[in-house]
């Protein structure tokens, strides 16, 4: 497949109901911060194509178990990694739950019925059509949302372009505050990006470094992403892949951050409340609502119905007499926008997203990072490292749900662990940890065969340092040299 198609895939397949959710909501409680996932995700694209891609293509693999099983020479971390990535889905890939409730709504459909039927129309496709036809659903996904473009242009019109945003979004006070208490305020450094590293609710070395690590697992390492870099035509249209995708990275901010902070300032009493007992009126969440922010301005500002739209149920059989109920649902599946959820504990659905997978996908991380740097990493360390990155980060996860964020009007007494250490920075201890019990694991033990660790390569996958150790065998030995074609790479730092 060439490269615009899986460029605009990988954009599809990492924009969904959940980002839309969470990512506008997000940004509705505290600002511009958030918008910082989106970008540190172009450089470390770069990465996937630069690095992680060329050592899959050599190493032959489909999966990325598959991979650490050739790389270690153990059967027990690709079954690790199996399990662990269906938790890491339950967890974090919400978007099936999202998309049943809305079936359920437009169809009539019980719950648990739209899920299976949900589940086997995506089943009947892809394996008639295979990851070609997912890639092309994901392209044509992409081309939907330009309607997010148009509700943008259409909000930022009702608030006053940026200059309205600023002014409204600093006075999006709800009525109804809780007295001696300064949560129902927008943050202060809301239109900033780099943020305190102690008192900010994104610090900026969290947001550069310990985002990074999630960020290299998600595009790096997920199945979900790298297989779709693989299905790339040849080396070249798949750095093509990551250069396009970190340039389409960009817009989410403007798109979905951005009408987040414009429906608190036009709607402040629902998106930016603050009293336990008004939240849960409006949206059944005390800690606040602030994931109804890209609902809420949907629903107020674009026309809608069912209770979202009888588009689906009229209009589409108006002029479609015998539609099935399949084709209602395929249809309702572009058309239509969730009108509430509430998702996370701590009221913003992307931030419960985005800590989970710290607390689970660092260690995986640490592992690729590792086993492509160090040939000196074995099986053992690998495992052993996973195990107890695991056994830590589970922890901290079940605190998460046992300690829930306290509400405006209540104080904090959480474990200092939860309300002092933030997500990314555990990310980053936990990347530490697990990268200390790799080494030690790997020096105590007798390292992997040989095999295990050089494979056939293909010279245009070789990294600059291999290069220069390829052409200086090959000047030694009086042989031919094969220059690989870097012309891609400039292109790619301008990016960065």
């Amino acid at each position: 497949v060439v490269f615009q198609q899986i460029g605009a895939s990988l954009m599809s397949s990492n924009v969904g109901s959940g980002l839309f959710i969470g990512l506008a909501g997000t940004g509705a409680a505290g600002g511009l911060a958030v918008g910082g996932f989106e970008r540190n995700a172009a450089w470390v694209l770069i990465a996937l194509g630069w690095i992680f891609v060329p050592v899959y293509i050599s190493a032959g693999v489909v999966t990325m178990p598959e991979y650490l099983r050739k790389r270690s020479g153990g059967q027990r971390i690709r079954i690790y990694m199996s399990v662990l990535s269906l938790i890491l889905y339950i967890f974090t890939k919400i978007s099936v739950r999202l998309l049943t409730f809305q079936h359920s709504c437009k169809l009539g459909w019980d719950l648990y019925v739209s899920t299976v039927v949900l589940l086997v129309v995506t089943a009947l496709y892809t394996i008639a059509g295979g990851l070609t036809a997912v890639i092309y659903t994901d392209a044509f996904q992409t081309v939907i949302i330009i309607g997010a473009f148009v509700l943008m242009f259409i909000a930022f019109n009702k608030v006053g372009w940026c200059e309205g945003l600023l002014v409204q979004y600093e006075r999006a006070v709800p009525a109804i505050t809780v007295p001696n208490t300064t949560c129902h305020l927008p943050r202060s450094d809301a239109f900033h990006i780099f943020r305190d590293p102690v008192t900010g609710d994104v610090p900026w070395p969290g947001l550069i470094f310990g985002l990074t690590v999630l960020a290299t697992w998600v595009w790096c390492t997920d199945q979900v992403i790298v297989q779709r870099s693989l299905s790339a035509k040849n080396l070249s249209h798949a750095k093509g892949v990551s250069v396009l995708g970190g340039y389409l990275k960009v817009f989410p901010l403007f798109f979905v951050v951005m009408p987040g902070m414009i429906s608190r300032a036009l709607y402040p009493n629902e998106v930016g409340c603050v009293d336990p007992g008004e939240c849960m009126e409006i949206c059944g969440a005390s800690v606040g609502c602030s994931n109804i922010a890209y609902p809420k301005l949907v629903v107020e500002i674009m026309p809608h119905s069912c209770p979202l739209s009888p588009l689906t149920m009229d209009i589409w059989q108006l002029n479609r007499h015998r539609a099935t109920e399949r084709e209602l649902m395929v249809v309702g599946r572009y058309i239509v926008w969730i009108p509430v959820i509430q998702a996370a504990n701590s009221g913003q659905l992307f931030n419960y997203i985005q800590s989970i997978t710290s607390y689970l996908a660092s260690p995986i991380t640490t592992v690729f990072i590792m086993a492509i740097l160090w040939g000196r990493v074995n099986e053992q360390g690998a495992f052993w490292g996973l195990m107890v990155g695991l056994v830590v980060g589970t922890v901290r996860m079940v605190m998460e749900f046992v300690y829930s964020p306290p509400s405006c009007r209540e104080k904090d007494l959480r474990p200092a662990l939860l309300k002092d250490v933030h997500y990314l920075y555990f990310a980053l201890i936990l990347l530490a940890l697990t990268a200390l019990i790799i080494t030690a694991f790997s020096l105590c033990t007798a390292p992997i065969p040989e095999q295990h660790v050089t494979m056939d390569r293909d010279p245009n996958t070789y990294t600059f340092k291999e290069f220069f150790i390829h052409l200086y065998t090959k000047v030694q030995k009086g042989d031919k040299c094969y220059i690989p074609n870097y012309t891609g790479t400039l292109h790619a730092f301008i990016l960065v």
